[in-house]
Formats: C-alpha cells, sequence, structure tokens
C-alpha cells in the first residue's frame, strides 16, 4: 500500500476529538477507500492538559498552530479553529506557502477569505476542501462541484442553521415563545452562549455564499446576502403560519439574473413561510437541509445533520480520503480567474406572496389605516385574520398574507406606515417560499 497521507491538527474540541475517534476507528476501511493509509502526526490547541476523551500521546504537540504546515512530517493541514481572521487564516495562508493542502469546516473564513485562499491553494497546486463547512455531514458541496456537475444550477436554497431549526420547530411543536425556547437550546448544547451568529441569520449567510459561488461559478460575495434572523417571531406567528397552511422556517435562498451579459446575484436569508407539502416544511430539529434545481436533474433534496462530532467529522475524513487519492479539483467548481464578480441583485421587482405581521394599539380604525396603506402601495390581500390581545398592553396582532405581486409594493406599503401612532412597534415582513 502507498505511503500514509500525513496529517497535522489544528483545534482539538468536538469536532477535532470526533476526527481522531474516526480516524482510529475506521482506519482499515478509510485506508482500503483511499488507497493508503490516514495518519494523525501533529496537534494543536489551546490548552495542551485539557481531557478531550481522546489519547493525544501518539502525536507530536505544536505550541504554534501556525507553524503546522511547515512541518516535514505533515502532508496536510486540519483547520478546526474557526473563526473568520487570526490563528485559522494565519494558519490557512503558511499552509498553503507551505506547499500542503488545508481541510476546514471554518465557514467564516471561506465566506470572508475564500477567493484568496483558492487563489493560494491553486497557485501551490494542492488542495482546499471546505465540505464540513456547510451543512456539517450532509455530502452537499460534493454534490453540487460533481454531482450536479453537468447541470446548470438554476436555484439553491434550504435550512443551513441547524439552532434556529431547533428553535422554530419547537415552537411550533410547543406554542412557547422565543426566548423560552433559546433558553433550552442552549441548556441542550443546540445554541451558544452567545447564539447572536445563529438567531441573527449570520451564520447562515456565510454557508449560503459559499454555496451561491459553487452552485453559478460566482465569486464568494458574503457581504452582499441580505440577512435577517428569527429573533422578532413570536409564538403567535408560529400558530398563524399554520392556521394558513404554512410552517416557518429560516431559509438561505440565492438565484442569478440575467441582464445582457452580466449575471446579477440574488442572495438572502430570511424567515420564510413554507407550505405544508413542501419537503422542508418538514424539517424538523437540528437538521439542515439544501435543495438544489439543476436544468436537466431537477430538484435535488439533500438531508441530514448539519452539525455534531460525528458527523462534521466524517465530512472532514472525507475531504481527507479526496486528498489521499490525489483528487485536488477547483474549490469553487471552476478556476478562481473563472470565477464571476456578478453585482448584487436589486429585489423590488421580484414576485412573490409576503406574510405581514403588525402589532397595533387597540382602537377603532387601526385596520382602515394599514389597509388603505397597502391599497395605495398597489397590494392585494388575500387573507387576513385579526387575534384578540396578544399579551401586549393594548395592543392586538393582525396577520395577513398578499397576493402576489412586486416586493417593492410591499416595501411602499411600509414605508407609508412608517411613524404611524397605531403601530406600537415596526411591522414584520416575511415572504412565502413558493416552487
Amino acid at each position: 500500500m502507498a505511503e500514509p497521507l500525513r496529517i497535522a491538527l489544528a483545534g482539538l474540541g468536538t469536532v477535532g476529538a470526533g476526527v481522531i475517534r474516526l480516524v482510529e476507528a475506521n482506519a482499515a476501511l478509510i485506508a482500503r477507500r483511499a488507497g493508503r493509509p490516514l495518519q494523525i502526526t501533529a496537534v494543536s490547541a489551546r490548552d495542551r492538559n485539557k481531557d478531550r476523551g481522546v489519547d493525544l500521546s501518539p502525536y507530536a504537540w505544536v505550541d504554534d498552530m501556525v507553524i503546522l504546515g511547515e512541518r516535514d512530517d505533515v502532508d496536510v493541514v486540519v483547520e478546526l479553529v474557526g473563526g473568520s481572521d487570526g490563528p485559522a487564516l494565519a494558519l490557512a495562508r503558511t499552509t498553503f506557502e507551505a506547499g500542503k493542502s488545508l481541510v476546514t469546516a471554518n465557514k467564516a473564513m471561506i465566506a470572508h477569505h475564500g477567493l484568496e485562499l483558492a487563489a493560494k491553494a491553486e497557485a501551490a497546486k494542492v488542495g482546499l476542501k471546505f465540505e464540513a463547512a456547510v451543512a456539517g455531514g450532509i455530502p452537499v458541496i460534493k454534490g453540487l462541484r460533481e454531482g450536479a456537475a453537468a447541470n446548470e444550477i438554476e436555484r439553491v436554497y434550504g435550512i443551513l442553521n441547524g439552532t434556529c431549526n431547533f428553535i422554530l420547530s419547537t415552537m411550533e411543536d410547543t406554542g412557547r415563545d422565543f426566548a423560552d425556547v433559546l433558553a433550552e437550546a442552549q441548556a441542550k448544547g443546540f445554541a451558544e452562549a452567545d447564539p447572536a451568529f445563529d438567531i441573527e441569520g449570520t451564520d447562515a449567510a456565510h454557508k449560503l455564499s459559499i454555496l451561491a459561488a459553487i452552485s453559478f461559478g460566482a465569486q464568494v460575495d458574503f457581504a452582499s446576502v441580505e440577512t435577517a434572523g428569527i429573533t422578532r417571531l413570536r409564538a403567535a406567528d408560529i400558530a398563524q403560519a399554520d392556521a394558513l397552511g404554512f410552517v416557518i422556517r429560516l431559509i438561505g435562498m440565492a438565484d442569478t439574473e440575467a441582464h445582457g451579459s452580466t449575471h446579477h446575484l440574488f442572495q438572502r436569508v430570511q424567515p420564510h413561510l413554507v407550505p405544508f407539502d413542501h419537503p422542508l416544511a418538514h424539517v424538523d430539529g437540528a437538521t439542515n437541509a439544501v435543495v438544489a434545481e439543476g436544468n436537466f436533474s431537477g430538484r435535488l433534496l439533500f438531508q441530514g445533520a448539519g452539525a455534531g462530532d460525528g458527523p462534521t467529522a466524517s465530512a472532514v475524513v472525507a475531504d481527507l480520503i479526496d486528498l489521499a487519492r490525489g483528487e485536488i479539483g477547483a474549490p469553487f467548481s471552476v478556476p478562481v480567474a473563472e470565477l464571476e464578480a456578478m453585482p448584487r441583485a436589486e429585489t423590488g421587482h421580484r414576485l412573490g406572496r409576503s406574510y405581514l405581521r403588525f402589532m397595533v394599539a387597540d382602537r377603532p380604525g387601526v385596520l382602515a389605516e394599514i389597509t388603505a396603506a397597502l391599497r395605495d402601495a398597489g397590494v392585494s390581500i388575500e387573507s387576513l385574520i385579526q387575534k384578540g390581545r396578544a399579551g401586549d398592553a393594548g395592543a392586538v396582532m393582525v396577520s395577513m398574507v398578499t397576493h402576489e405581486g412586486p416586493e417593492r409594493a410591499v416595501a411602499e406599503a411600509i414605508r407609508l406606515l412608517d411613524g404611524s401612532e397605531s403601530l406600537t412597534e415596526p411591522p414584520l415582513v416575511l415572504h412565502l417560499l413558493g416552487d
């Protein structure tokens, strides 16, 4: 059998320890499938003395992880430190400068610096692999880059954050409000002590920008992702959606529009109303799911565990097996020089239906004021529900679903209501997921 692929592992948290366990437990199977053994030779983390539940004695300990790639006994570095900059980025750069390949689960670093790192990998003729950066153990990047390679991807979208999906599906099942369920998610380890990256949509936006680049041959453009999280959702919104035939899920969605010879890139992360009969409506708990629509393949659904030591370690080791086989490939499907710099797509002309929720003063004439603003903006109402008191002093909840129309019309209606004394808080606008 060929010489082993020698691996340096930076970061020994849950996933790093999972990689060690997986490489050790499935060593013979992995060697047969890779054509050579995988051998961890060096490791690095912040705390050398922490008990991680795995035996680190067979591996060289390196205090300065940034120099891991410079070691003579290392062929590939696995980066599991996290963070868009700092030590993770320094390690990635030095690894490529040393002519070594990199495997990472760091979606923030790829979203912010993916083009630079891909260019460095190409120049060094080594691999940059990041299957674990998007949707944990689901092979969605490999599926798009290889399995659907013959297709023009027309749209990619999905549930990209398990924390948000756990919170929303638990609110749906129990009728409890957001803050209560978030506390439970933190207690169970599904949410961080500081959950902002998850619940405000940033984590999903990182992943969406990566999927969009691979799907459409675009340069990664995290900055242009329109992002809104789930913090404003109430249990009453979940109940209203259910009454109308929908569930609410945080959806990341991307597609492109042709304007002459130029393509414009649309990227949005926002809670959506998802019809009961759509596959994503049945994705519960901390599960992730990605839908890609190819012009010949049709709708492809990738679904599974989006986080956790086992699934994420599985994705990391799958990338290592590819490298052991000598499969490098372009990180974003095509060479960096061929990735298109796509302008951000305007959204005002996009057609769709919207869910509008207003918290209003409990007094006569309020509903007439709202409907007049919608009328003047050219928004047609399909259904309307006005409930009793929602628990807020003197406020009631009015929610409605619009007929299909341009997004600019809804935005204009909200503008017309800006500053109204009838509204006790800003309106909530969600889009309905279409077919």
